[in-house]
């Protein structure tokens, strides 16, 4: 029995002993830290510290003059499409970007094919899946949109298509037939 008091003494003094040494461990990981902060803080300072930002108005982003863009309706329809077994009607509005430089043209093709225009609009439509005519962005019907005006619109002096975007910020369908 008294060889298992000593040992708890002993066990007793040892954990004491741990926690100042834990106490100790922590104070010292505590000092460091803030002599690492005091550190970074003298190094940026010496530095020149961060930079104001200059807020300047922006250039160059849209391009002026015969450069600059330009929107344009290309049609404001109904279109139907039957691809899911029943009858759809999809509402929508299509613009076209293009620059200054390329209006007159593109009204003047758009004047004069207005209806093979709408054809290849309706039959882009017509074809188009249930989920393509779905998706978020459209980004498959404005693709074959895009193909179809550059071979109706063609290529500018420079080389570039006329048009440089299609636009379509309408498009909701309805089945037509209930």
């Amino acid at each position: 029995m008294a060889d298992e008091e000593k040992n708890n003494q002993e066990a007793g003094g040892e954990e004491s002993s741990k926690k100042g040494g834990g106490f100790k461990t922590i104070l010292i990981v505590a000092v460091l830290m803030l002599v690492e902060a005091g550190g970074l803080f003298v190094l940026i300072k010496s530095m020149g510290g961060p930079k104001a930002a200059d807020a300047t108005e922006l250039q160059g982003l849209e391009g002026t003059g015969e450069e600059a863009p330009v929107e344009i309706m290309l049609v404001e329809d109904q279109y139907q499409n039957m691809q899911t077994g029943r009858v759809w009607e999809w509402r929508t509005k299509i613009f076209l970007r293009a620059r200054q430089k390329n209006v007159t043209e593109i009204e003047r093709v758009m004047e004069r094919d207005a209806a093979s225009i709408s054809e290849g609009i309706s039959m882009i439509f017509a074809k188009a899946l249930d989920r393509q005519l779905k998706e978020p962005g459209h980004e498959t019907l404005t693709r074959q949109l895009t193909a179809y005006l550059n071979e109706v619109f063609g290529y500018d002096a420079d080389g570039l298509p006329r048009i440089e975007r299609v636009i379509i910020p309408e498009l909701k369908g309805f089945p037509a037939d209930s």
